[in-house]
């Protein structure tokens, strides 16, 4: 006979201050889509500094992530394994990234990038115990990644062999955020609050890159104070509070659901482009709308607990 929990009482389990009807599930959930949402925002503002050098962009922004969370600095002391974690998951994967953007066209670096939902799918039973795939998370990812290619590509994908270096560095990068997020879940737990040293370690080599390219080939740099509006903006959202409620998601969550939550992320960067890039929205891109909000209703539907899925996600 199942326990009655006494009025006003707090049932064993939840966390202090958590109300009765609190789902640690429905909790990620929310917290990758206000991530999602958050990353949606990068191509709008990045827009607008596009004539400013990668590096500096991705050093400033990080750095100011990282700067936002210094008020939780006693937070930042992990084992240094977790941060050395921290810093090549941020810094490694905008590295690989931006350098891919530089060997290769944008639209298919940008299409191989977004195979990282679909890793954080299909890898999690490989880093993580007690996960399996199900065939509502394949199909999921599946859809998922179709409706991300109609997103990037607009339908057509030219292949060219000489640009192949930037097309690994691309699969690498996708590779790298996908292992840093499957990871946080199998190191000692850690406070959310340390990502904003790894913001800023991160930010700190950035510019530390940028550096050293500036002193190989000086060239002018001029920031307007509206660059610096937009490159604070970048900081507080897609490269900042991003980041933390993206590893609160991870912990708290099933990361096969939250890798094919993920996939939203291009929809709604294109339907902000539209909005507020003056983008137009095209038949391919409706298309690919459907394609991805099947994709992540599918991969993210919360059936009973399947046998074989550890109800702790460890």
């Amino acid at each position: 006979m199942r326990e009655r929990v006494p009025p006003g009482a707090r049932p064993i389990g939840l966390p202090p201050g958590a109300r009765a009807g609190y789902s640690p599930h429905m909790a990620s959930v929310l917290l990758a889509l206000l991530s999602i949402v958050l990353w949606s925002s990068l191509a709008v503002l990045g827009s607008r500094v596009v004539h400013l050098p990668p590096l500096f962009t991705v050093g400033i922004s990080l750095t100011l992530g990282g700067l936002a969370g210094f008020f939780r600095a006693r937070d930042w002391r992990v084992p240094a394994s977790t941060f050395l974690l921290g810093v090549s998951g941020l810094f490694g994967y905008h590295f690989l990234l931006f350098t891919a953007f530089r060997l290769a066209p944008a639209v298919e670096v940008n299409l191989l990038n977004y195979l990282w939902p679909l890793l954080i799918v299909v890898l999690s039973p490989v880093y993580l115990s007690g996960y399996r795939l199900r065939a509502r998370h394949v199909a999921g990812a599946i859809l998922g990644l179709s409706g991300a290619v109609f997103v990037i590509s607009g339908g057509g994908i030219a292949v060219d062999p000489a640009c192949l270096p930037g097309y690994l560095l691309a699969a690498a990068a996708a590779f790298t955020w996908a292992s840093y997020s499957l990871l946080t879940k199998r190191v000692r737990p850690f406070p959310t609050a340390a990502v904003g040293g790894f913001c800023l370690a991160s930010g700190l080599l950035s510019l530390a890159c940028f550096a050293v390219e500036f002193a190989a080939s000086p060239a002018p740099l001029s920031v307007s104070g509206a660059d610096w509006i937009v490159l604070a903006l970048l900081g507080l959202g897609p490269m900042g509070a991003a980041f933390y409620a993206w590893d609160a998601a991870i912990k708290r969550g099933d990361p096969r659901i939250i890798g094919s939550l993920a996939y939203l992320t291009p929809l709604l960067s294109t339907l902000n482009l539209v909005a507020f890039g003056g983008k137009r929205l095209t038949a391919t891109s409706a298309a690919a709308m459907v394609l991805i909000v099947a994709g992540a209703v599918t991969g993210s539907f919360a059936s009973k607990r399947e046998p074989g899925d550890d109800p702790h996600g460890n």
